[in-house]
Protein backbone atom coordinates (compact mmCIF):
# COMPACT_ATOMS: atom_id res chain seq x y z
CA UNK A 1 0.00 0.00 0.00
CA UNK A 2 1.71 3.10 -1.02
CA UNK A 3 1.98 5.90 1.94
CA UNK A 4 -0.77 8.33 -0.01
CA UNK A 5 -3.31 5.08 0.70
CA UNK A 6 -3.29 6.01 4.34
CA UNK A 7 -2.52 9.95 4.11
CA UNK A 8 -4.68 11.39 2.16
CA UNK A 9 -7.26 13.81 3.36
CA UNK A 10 -10.46 14.28 1.16
CA UNK A 11 -10.78 17.43 3.63
CA UNK A 12 -7.37 19.06 2.70
CA UNK A 13 -6.80 18.70 -1.12
CA UNK A 14 -3.29 19.49 -2.43
CA UNK A 15 -2.89 22.87 -4.44
CA UNK A 16 -4.11 22.40 -7.71
CA UNK A 17 -3.50 25.76 -9.17
CA UNK A 18 -2.22 25.33 -12.81
CA UNK A 19 -4.30 22.67 -13.13
CA UNK A 20 -7.61 22.13 -15.71
CA UNK A 21 -10.12 19.46 -14.62
CA UNK A 22 -13.75 18.85 -16.87
CA UNK A 23 -16.44 17.49 -14.71
CA UNK A 24 -19.86 16.72 -16.85
CA UNK A 25 -22.92 17.07 -14.64
CA UNK A 26 -20.75 19.62 -12.82
CA UNK A 27 -24.11 21.29 -11.73
CA UNK A 28 -26.27 19.07 -9.55
CA UNK A 29 -25.92 16.41 -7.01
CA UNK A 30 -22.22 14.89 -6.47
CA UNK A 31 -21.15 16.28 -9.25
CA UNK A 32 -21.40 20.20 -7.84
CA UNK A 33 -19.47 18.83 -4.80
CA UNK A 34 -16.95 17.73 -6.59
CA UNK A 35 -16.75 21.08 -8.74
CA UNK A 36 -16.51 23.02 -5.29
CA UNK A 37 -13.69 20.75 -3.84
CA UNK A 38 -11.85 21.11 -6.93
CA UNK A 39 -12.20 24.85 -7.36
CA UNK A 40 -11.52 25.35 -3.82
CA UNK A 41 -8.00 24.12 -3.75
CA UNK A 42 -7.32 26.39 -6.88
CA UNK A 43 -8.37 24.24 -10.12
CA UNK A 44 -9.65 25.62 -13.04
CA UNK A 45 -12.71 23.98 -13.65
CA UNK A 46 -15.16 23.69 -16.22
CA UNK A 47 -18.83 22.32 -15.79
CA UNK A 48 -20.20 20.63 -18.76
CA UNK A 49 -23.89 20.47 -18.68
CA UNK A 50 -26.84 20.72 -20.12
CA UNK A 51 -28.95 23.48 -18.48
CA UNK A 52 -27.71 26.78 -18.59
CA UNK A 53 -29.35 28.07 -15.96
CA UNK A 54 -28.55 25.31 -12.88
CA UNK A 55 -25.29 25.30 -14.63
CA UNK A 56 -25.29 29.43 -13.97
CA UNK A 57 -26.22 28.72 -10.56
CA UNK A 58 -23.60 26.45 -9.78
CA UNK A 59 -20.90 28.77 -10.50
CA UNK A 60 -22.78 31.57 -8.67
CA UNK A 61 -22.63 28.81 -6.03
CA UNK A 62 -18.89 28.28 -6.04
CA UNK A 63 -17.68 31.60 -6.49
CA UNK A 64 -19.70 32.62 -3.40
CA UNK A 65 -17.34 30.23 -1.34
CA UNK A 66 -14.51 30.80 -3.38
CA UNK A 67 -14.17 33.94 -4.82
CA UNK A 68 -11.05 33.58 -6.37
CA UNK A 69 -12.47 30.34 -8.09
CA UNK A 70 -12.08 29.64 -11.65
CA UNK A 71 -15.12 28.16 -13.05
CA UNK A 72 -16.51 27.98 -17.01
CA UNK A 73 -18.75 26.15 -18.19
CA UNK A 74 -19.54 24.10 -22.06
CA UNK A 75 -23.16 23.51 -22.77
CA UNK A 76 -23.35 19.29 -22.89
CA UNK A 77 -26.17 17.07 -23.89
CA UNK A 78 -24.79 13.33 -23.61
CA UNK A 79 -27.54 11.83 -25.55
CA UNK A 80 -27.07 14.48 -28.26
CA UNK A 81 -24.23 13.52 -30.61
CA UNK A 82 -23.87 16.98 -32.46
CA UNK A 83 -23.79 18.51 -28.72
CA UNK A 84 -21.22 16.09 -27.80
CA UNK A 85 -19.13 16.37 -30.70
CA UNK A 86 -19.22 20.45 -30.17
CA UNK A 87 -18.50 20.21 -26.34
CA UNK A 88 -15.40 18.11 -27.08
CA UNK A 89 -14.25 20.61 -29.94
CA UNK A 90 -14.34 22.84 -27.10
CA UNK A 91 -12.05 21.03 -24.80
CA UNK A 92 -9.51 21.05 -27.36
CA UNK A 93 -9.48 24.82 -26.98
CA UNK A 94 -8.41 24.80 -23.92
CA UNK A 95 -4.58 25.49 -22.74
CA UNK A 96 -4.71 22.03 -20.62
CA UNK A 97 -7.15 19.58 -19.73
CA UNK A 98 -5.52 17.47 -16.55
CA UNK A 99 -8.43 15.15 -15.89
CA UNK A 100 -12.26 14.73 -17.59
CA UNK A 101 -14.42 13.35 -14.81
CA UNK A 102 -17.66 11.08 -16.38
CA UNK A 103 -19.77 12.25 -13.41
CA UNK A 104 -22.98 12.83 -15.07
CA UNK A 105 -25.36 10.30 -15.69
CA UNK A 106 -29.02 9.35 -15.67
CA UNK A 107 -30.26 7.32 -12.38
CA UNK A 108 -33.62 6.84 -12.66
CA UNK A 109 -34.42 5.04 -16.10
CA UNK A 110 -37.99 5.32 -16.77
CA UNK A 111 -40.42 2.36 -16.12
CA UNK A 112 -40.37 1.09 -19.48
CA UNK A 113 -38.04 1.12 -21.88
CA UNK A 114 -36.83 4.66 -23.87
CA UNK A 115 -34.47 5.41 -26.52
CA UNK A 116 -32.95 8.31 -27.88
CA UNK A 117 -33.27 9.02 -31.48
CA UNK A 118 -30.52 6.57 -32.80
CA UNK A 119 -32.26 3.95 -30.95
CA UNK A 120 -30.16 3.65 -28.31
CA UNK A 121 -31.59 2.88 -24.48
CA UNK A 122 -31.48 6.36 -22.85
CA UNK A 123 -29.73 5.32 -19.66
CA UNK A 124 -26.87 3.56 -21.96
CA UNK A 125 -26.52 6.43 -23.85
CA UNK A 126 -26.41 8.89 -20.97
CA UNK A 127 -24.00 6.79 -18.98
CA UNK A 128 -21.51 5.44 -21.07
CA UNK A 129 -21.94 6.16 -24.48
CA UNK A 130 -22.05 9.53 -24.55
CA UNK A 131 -18.95 10.00 -22.00
CA UNK A 132 -17.29 7.02 -24.75
CA UNK A 133 -17.49 9.51 -27.51
CA UNK A 134 -16.98 12.57 -25.45
CA UNK A 135 -13.61 10.98 -24.46
CA UNK A 136 -12.64 9.98 -27.40
CA UNK A 137 -12.99 13.26 -29.61
CA UNK A 138 -11.44 15.17 -26.32
CA UNK A 139 -8.08 12.92 -26.89
CA UNK A 140 -6.09 15.49 -28.22
CA UNK A 141 -6.11 17.95 -24.93
CA UNK A 142 -5.73 15.13 -23.00
CA UNK A 143 -2.90 13.53 -24.72
CA UNK A 144 -1.28 17.32 -24.85
CA UNK A 145 -1.14 17.25 -21.02
CA UNK A 146 1.03 15.56 -19.40
CA UNK A 147 -0.35 12.75 -16.57
CA UNK A 148 -3.58 13.55 -17.79
CA UNK A 149 -6.79 11.48 -16.08
CA UNK A 150 -10.16 9.48 -17.38
CA UNK A 151 -12.32 9.05 -14.12
CA UNK A 152 -15.00 6.85 -15.65
CA UNK A 153 -17.62 7.06 -12.58
CA UNK A 154 -19.08 3.36 -11.79
CA UNK A 155 -21.78 2.35 -9.09
CA UNK A 156 -22.05 0.13 -6.18
CA UNK A 157 -25.06 -1.45 -7.96
CA UNK A 158 -22.41 -3.19 -10.24
CA UNK A 159 -22.08 -5.67 -7.38
CA UNK A 160 -25.64 -6.42 -6.87
CA UNK A 161 -27.05 -6.88 -10.55
CA UNK A 162 -24.98 -8.91 -13.10
CA UNK A 163 -23.45 -7.62 -16.48
CA UNK A 164 -25.32 -8.88 -19.46
CA UNK A 165 -23.08 -7.83 -22.71
CA UNK A 166 -25.30 -9.50 -25.01
CA UNK A 167 -28.11 -7.46 -23.97
CA UNK A 168 -26.56 -4.42 -23.17
CA UNK A 169 -29.22 -1.82 -24.28
CA UNK A 170 -31.89 -4.03 -22.05
CA UNK A 171 -33.99 -4.66 -25.57
CA UNK A 172 -34.82 -8.54 -23.91
CA UNK A 173 -35.35 -8.09 -20.77
CA UNK A 174 -35.89 -4.39 -19.16
CA UNK A 175 -36.29 -3.11 -15.87
CA UNK A 176 -35.36 0.76 -14.84
CA UNK A 177 -32.57 -0.84 -12.08
CA UNK A 178 -31.30 -3.56 -14.54
CA UNK A 179 -30.96 -0.57 -17.14
CA UNK A 180 -29.03 1.62 -14.89
CA UNK A 181 -27.00 -1.27 -13.52
CA UNK A 182 -25.96 -2.00 -17.14
CA UNK A 183 -25.00 1.36 -18.21
CA UNK A 184 -22.66 1.38 -15.01
CA UNK A 185 -21.05 -2.14 -15.75
CA UNK A 186 -20.64 -0.71 -18.91
CA UNK A 187 -18.79 2.77 -18.02
CA UNK A 188 -16.79 0.31 -15.42
CA UNK A 189 -15.18 -2.44 -18.15
CA UNK A 190 -14.89 0.63 -20.12
CA UNK A 191 -12.57 2.41 -17.71
CA UNK A 192 -10.55 -0.43 -17.23
CA UNK A 193 -10.24 -1.79 -21.08
CA UNK A 194 -8.95 2.36 -21.53
CA UNK A 195 -6.27 1.72 -18.60
CA UNK A 196 -5.48 -1.78 -20.45
CA UNK A 197 -5.12 0.20 -23.82
CA UNK A 198 -3.53 3.40 -22.88
CA UNK A 199 -0.27 0.94 -21.25
CA UNK A 200 -0.39 -0.78 -24.21
CA UNK A 201 0.74 2.16 -26.30
CA UNK A 202 2.59 3.66 -23.35
CA UNK A 203 -0.13 6.82 -23.62
CA UNK A 204 0.83 9.44 -20.43
CA UNK A 205 -2.62 9.42 -19.67
CA UNK A 206 -4.55 7.24 -16.95
CA UNK A 207 -7.56 5.90 -16.91
CA UNK A 208 -8.82 6.06 -12.93
CA UNK A 209 -12.05 4.41 -11.89
CA UNK A 210 -14.06 5.70 -8.91
CA UNK A 211 -17.66 4.76 -7.65
CA UNK A 212 -19.59 7.21 -5.28
CA UNK A 213 -21.18 4.68 -2.82
CA UNK A 214 -24.28 5.36 -1.62
CA UNK A 215 -24.58 9.42 -1.60
CA UNK A 216 -27.87 10.99 -0.32
CA UNK A 217 -29.34 14.68 -0.34
CA UNK A 218 -30.26 14.54 2.63
CA UNK A 219 -26.97 13.76 4.37
CA UNK A 220 -25.46 16.99 2.11
CA UNK A 221 -24.82 20.40 3.30
CA UNK A 222 -27.75 22.83 2.01
CA UNK A 223 -26.71 24.58 -1.61
CA UNK A 224 -29.19 27.59 -2.43
CA UNK A 225 -31.22 25.86 -5.59
CA UNK A 226 -28.56 23.13 -5.55
CA UNK A 227 -29.15 21.26 -2.80
CA UNK A 228 -32.07 22.12 -0.57
CA UNK A 229 -32.55 18.98 1.61
CA UNK A 230 -36.44 18.30 2.73
CA UNK A 231 -36.56 17.72 6.59
CA UNK A 232 -38.12 14.31 5.46
CA UNK A 233 -35.11 13.37 3.49
CA UNK A 234 -32.85 14.62 6.16
CA UNK A 235 -34.91 11.94 8.73
CA UNK A 236 -34.17 9.13 6.48
CA UNK A 237 -30.24 10.18 6.00
CA UNK A 238 -30.39 9.70 9.59
CA UNK A 239 -31.65 6.46 10.08
CA UNK A 240 -29.30 5.16 6.58
CA UNK A 241 -25.79 7.15 8.25
CA UNK A 242 -24.38 3.77 8.62
CA UNK A 243 -24.34 2.96 5.40
CA UNK A 244 -24.39 5.88 3.17
CA UNK A 245 -23.09 9.86 2.99
CA UNK A 246 -23.80 13.31 2.13
CA UNK A 247 -22.89 14.00 -1.86
CA UNK A 248 -20.28 16.27 -0.69
CA UNK A 249 -18.71 13.07 0.80
CA UNK A 250 -19.83 11.25 -2.20
CA UNK A 251 -17.61 13.30 -4.33
CA UNK A 252 -14.33 12.19 -2.72
CA UNK A 253 -13.73 8.68 -4.43
CA UNK A 254 -13.52 11.11 -8.01
CA UNK A 255 -11.24 13.96 -6.72
CA UNK A 256 -9.09 11.69 -5.46
CA UNK A 257 -8.51 9.77 -8.69
CA UNK A 258 -8.44 12.64 -10.51
CA UNK A 259 -5.69 14.54 -8.14
CA UNK A 260 -4.22 12.35 -5.86
CA UNK A 261 -0.53 12.34 -7.14
CA UNK A 262 0.09 8.68 -6.61
CA UNK A 263 -3.44 7.19 -8.07
CA UNK A 264 -2.64 5.06 -10.95
CA UNK A 265 -3.66 4.27 -13.96
CA UNK A 266 -6.73 1.21 -13.22
CA UNK A 267 -7.21 1.62 -9.87
CA UNK A 268 -10.64 1.79 -8.51
CA UNK A 269 -11.70 4.34 -5.93
CA UNK A 270 -14.56 4.15 -3.67
CA UNK A 271 -15.59 4.58 0.14
CA UNK A 272 -13.71 2.27 2.76
CA UNK A 273 -17.27 1.27 4.19
CA UNK A 274 -18.35 0.20 0.62
CA UNK A 275 -21.45 2.68 0.71
CA UNK A 276 -19.53 5.43 2.77
CA UNK A 277 -16.37 6.66 4.08
CA UNK A 278 -13.19 7.93 3.07
CA UNK A 279 -12.21 7.43 -0.49
CA UNK A 280 -9.82 4.04 -0.36
CA UNK A 281 -8.37 1.94 -3.62
CA UNK A 282 -10.53 -1.14 -3.90
CA UNK A 283 -11.29 -4.20 -5.85
CA UNK A 284 -14.25 -4.08 -8.44
CA UNK A 285 -16.53 -6.55 -9.33
CA UNK A 286 -14.43 -9.18 -11.41
CA UNK A 287 -16.33 -8.27 -14.45
CA UNK A 288 -15.34 -4.85 -14.95
CA UNK A 289 -11.16 -6.67 -15.27
CA UNK A 290 -12.30 -9.20 -17.84
CA UNK A 291 -10.10 -8.40 -20.88
CA UNK A 292 -12.60 -10.21 -23.36
CA UNK A 293 -15.34 -8.17 -22.04
CA UNK A 294 -13.54 -4.92 -22.39
CA UNK A 295 -12.71 -5.80 -26.11
CA UNK A 296 -16.47 -6.82 -27.01
CA UNK A 297 -17.87 -3.78 -25.46
CA UNK A 298 -15.35 -1.57 -27.16
CA UNK A 299 -16.60 -2.81 -30.81
CA UNK A 300 -19.88 -2.37 -29.46
CA UNK A 301 -19.19 1.05 -28.45
CA UNK A 302 -17.45 2.61 -31.09
CA UNK A 303 -20.79 0.99 -33.47
CA UNK A 304 -23.45 2.42 -31.16
CA UNK A 305 -21.82 5.80 -30.76
CA UNK A 306 -20.80 6.36 -34.26
CA UNK A 307 -17.18 7.17 -32.58
CA UNK A 308 -13.86 5.72 -33.61
CA UNK A 309 -12.07 5.49 -30.46
CA UNK A 310 -8.45 5.87 -31.18
CA UNK A 311 -5.92 5.60 -28.10
CA UNK A 312 -2.99 7.92 -29.01
CA UNK A 313 0.35 6.39 -28.87
CA UNK A 314 3.33 7.41 -26.35
CA UNK A 315 4.47 11.52 -27.27
CA UNK A 316 8.15 11.38 -28.77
Amino acid sequence: MSSSAVSWDPRALPDLTGRTVAVTGGNAGIGYFICEQLAAAGADVVILGRDPGRVATAVRSITSRTPDARVTSIPLDLVDPESVEAAAAALNRLDRLDALIHNAGLTQPGKRRETTRQGVEVALATNHLGHFALTALAMPALSATPGSRIVPIGSAITRMIGFDLDDLGSERSYGRQRAYAQSKHAVQVFGFELDRRLRAAGADIRSVVAHPGFGLDGASPRRERIEEPSALSRLTALLLAPISHGNDRAAWPAVRAAVDPDAEGGQYYGPARGGAGDPVPGRPPRSALDPGLGARLWTMSEELSGVEFRVPAARA
